[in-house]
């Protein structure tokens, strides 16, 4: 299924079309829905892409929203900004019909860069306020069962902000949104992702970021995601004109980052226990909620 693209002005005012849901509702039973809100093309797949297979394959309908079209990102490919976004959208969109994503959103703000100064437009720049109104937008009319973002501990400064702004967008959603997660990345793999890093840069700016990931006993929910490998590694390298993070690690860490998925759930809250081992309740008796 081709994903359709839905695109939101900066204060997250859609068009009165019928939501995602409404759409849905009129030619199949309901189905357990999923929201993912992201700051950059490649985010989808570089972070939360098996999980979007994974959704896929348990007959999830999922959707992807996403801040920013990937203006500040370098790339051979293009000489200018716009002609960069141009391309880093139509890389979103090819990765998200390839991971089995419904719906694509894009919200409009400009990709904001890792430092500098942050212009007007740029998403660092707006109001978080601003940015969590046009995602509770998306919520109320995707009304997902399930909303992920990714935890921001890469240290970019736009992950940061999508995910303040998405979970402040969960409260003030009209839509009450029954789980919530951050997609993570673990402390110890971060660790030795910066050892492998400093071996082969040690001039890096990454090195400069201080201690990276979410420390590894507060993640609550751990998928095994080996099945979805293959067709993640596709989703990457459907963004070619970026780089991944995972390109130059050695074969076993790329297995450790991309064949499992970590996460940690805030709503509702982690009360202990065994981890979870599922995300879909909708064609999984096995998953348990801690």
């Amino acid at each position: 299924m081709a994903a359709s693209v839905r695109v939101l002005d900066g204060a997250g005012m859609g068009s009165q079309r019928p939501s995602v849901h409404d759409q849905a509702a009129t030619t199949e039973p309901e189905a357990e829905r999923l929201l993912v809100v992201v700051a950059h093309p490649d985010d989808e797949s570089f972070g939360c892409g098996s999980l979007l297979a994974r959704a896929q394959a348990h007959g999830v309908r999922a959707t992807v929203c996403c801040a920013t079209r990937g203006e500040a990102g370098t790339s051979a490919l293009a000489d200018d900004r716009a002609a960069l976004a141009t391309i880093r959208e139509a890389e979103l969109h090819a990765a998200a019909d390839l991971l089995g994503v419904d719906h694509v959103v894009l919200l409009g703000w400009e990709d904001s860069d890792m430092v500098g100064p942050a212009g007007p437009g740029t998403l660092v720049a707006a109001p978080l306020e601003e940015v969590a109104a046009a995602i509770a937008a998306v919520i109320d009319d995707v009304r997902p069962h399930i909303v992920v973002t990714l935890d921001a501990s890469d240290g970019h400064r736009d992950h940061v902000q999508v995910r303040e702004a998405t979970l402040r967008a969960v409260e003030r959603a009209r839509w009450d949104v029954p789980r919530l997660y951050l997609w993570c990345l673990a402390r110890s793999l971060m660790e030795a992702w910066v050892r492998h890093l400093r071996s082969l840069d040690p001039t890096s700016d990454y090195l400069e970021l201080g201690r990276l990931g979410t420390l590894d006993e507060e993640i609550t929910t751990v998928l095994d995601a080996s099945e979805h490998y293959e067709r993640r590694w596709e989703a990457i390298r459907t963004h070619a004109s970026q780089a991944s993070p995972y390109d130059t690690l050695p074969a076993e860490l790329q297995w450790a980052f991309l064949a499992t998925d970590r996460l940690k759930r805030l709503r509702p809250p982690d009360t202990g226990g065994p981890l979870e081992r599922e995300l879909f309740t909708a064609t999984s008796s096995a998953s348990s909620v801690r």
